[in-house]
């Protein structure tokens, strides 16, 4: 097997973990290289659903190392709970490697997220509150406090000590919020350095020689393209790099060493939080695939804007991840429409282009330009194989994969693991 990246072709919630799950069974390493628990990511095997925040959704399978690596900021108590829910359920955890270099989000961070969301009113973000975003604001300011401290007493007090002296001045003055106690937070985050300290090491040697070893290393994204901090629509943006040029930043593997590049996308598009979207339905079609494909937040529960599939932003993703091919989750939601519809240019202030403008978000009056096609009314969920698919939903499959330039991958027909149709593996 190719060393392989698994990326988000959209605004992320494109079920990676699904897919993720089905290809970790022929790897010998899942490798989460980005983000931090603000990411969910759900795995249907039989009627069990798990759910993942930072856990890389390949740990189900008993043979396959799991890795958060340097470019995951790693939040230790959502961390901790994932594992003792694992182990309540019988799944071996003892595979998890946890990078000394990761950076952790800390109390304040989810403190400070929630205020400075709050401040800007309407203005605000979106954020899910985890604290991602100032964990990685400390990263990049050389402030932050990483795992390999987390777990080593004396030095994280010494740090945890300025930290909080730090943070309370910016509490008071800018956001009049009461301070931090620093004995409560050390005492937190002592109790959850217990619990992953085993887990703890130097991760980029053992992802550097898997991925120089059969049967290979799989990258798994978290969020998606549209959400990278350099080339997603910013500002309404996460804090790292989604691309799948983030897994050899997150990893310390160089580009070489990558074989294979798999989109994800539903077969319609979502977003959370605020942001430009331009197929966006607020109507009776937005209501349908909310509730046929749960378009809840993993992570938040929010509800997910939805609407018609956007070819703009596929082409997009796939110029700026060089994907090799495209995975199609979530056709069966589209079941029981009379028409679908795909969007396959813009219209913008009066001229077309089948391009992603350079600054999406600053755009006036974006018209999708849609391509209609005839819907379909049977249910999919036990189709095998792409001709046993009905004619409408095989002619959708085509036209997207037409549209995108890419081959398909895969088609997702259902939730459950066995609901996968492979075109290629």
């Amino acid at each position: 097997m190719p060393n392989r990246v698994v990326v988000g072709a959209q605004w992320g919630d494109e079920a990676k973990g699904k897919i993720v799950d089905c290809l970790a069974e022929s790897a010998a390493m899942v490798v989460r290289y980005s983000g931090g628990s603000n990411a969910g990511h759900t795995v249907m095997v039989g009627e069990e659903k798990f759910k993942f925040f930072l856990m890389p959704a390949g740990i189900l399978h008993p043979h396959v190392t799991c890795v958060l690596a340097d470019g995951a900021v790693v939040d230790p108590g959502v961390l901790a709970e994932e594992i003792r829910d694992l182990k309540r359920r019988g799944i071996d955890v003892s595979r998890l490697r946890i990078s000394a270099n990761a950076h952790v989000i800390m109390p304040y961070h989810r403190l400070l997220d929630e205020l400075e969301e709050s401040r800007k009113g309407e203005g605000r973000l979106g954020t899910t509150g985890r604290g991602v975003g100032p964990a990685y604001v400390d990263k990049a300011a050389r402030t932050g406090i990483r795992v390999g401290e987390l777990i080593d007493s004396n030095r994280f007090r010494v740090r945890i000590t300025h930290a909080i002296n730090e943070k309370n001045r910016i509490l008071s003055r800018l956001y009049d919020a009461p301070p931090l106690n620093l004995d409560e937070v050390l005492a937190e985050c002592e109790e959850q350095a217990k619990d992953i300290r085993p887990f703890v090491t130097h991760t980029a040697p053992l992802v550097a020689e898997a991925a120089a070893s059969e049967p290979g290393v799989l990258f798994e994204g978290a969020q998606g393209t549209l959400l990278d901090i350099d080339h997603g629509t910013y500002p309404f943006v996460t804090s790292s790099h989604p691309v799948a040029g983030g897994a050899c930043i997150g990893t310390g593997v160089g580009p070489t060493a990558i074989h294979q590049v798999i989109g994800v996308s539903k077969a319609y598009t979502t977003r959370v939080g605020a942001g430009v979207f331009p197929t966006e339905q607020c109507n009776e079609i937005g209501d349908h695939i909310r509730e046929r494909g749960a378009e809840y937040g993993t992570t938040t529960g929010r509800p997910r804007r939805c609407g018609w599939l956007d070819t703009v932003i596929l082409r997009y993703s796939a110029m700026v991840n060089g994907l090799s091919s495209l995975a199609l989750n979530h056709l069966d939601v589209l079941s029981g429409l009379d028409e679908v519809k795909i969007a396959v240019a813009y219209r913008i202030d009066g001229a077309e282009t089948s391009f992603l403008p350079g600054d999406l978000s600053n755009c006036n009056e974006i018209e999708p330009v849609y391509e209609t096609l005839p819907g379909w009314d049977e249910e999919i969920g036990q189709c095998e194989s792409l001709a046993s698919l009905p004619r409408n939903a095989r002619r959708y499959v085509e036209r997207v994969e037409q549209l995108a330039g890419i081959p398909i991958f895969s088609v997702s027909v259902g939730p459950v693991r066995d609901q996968t149709i492979f075109l290629q593996k």
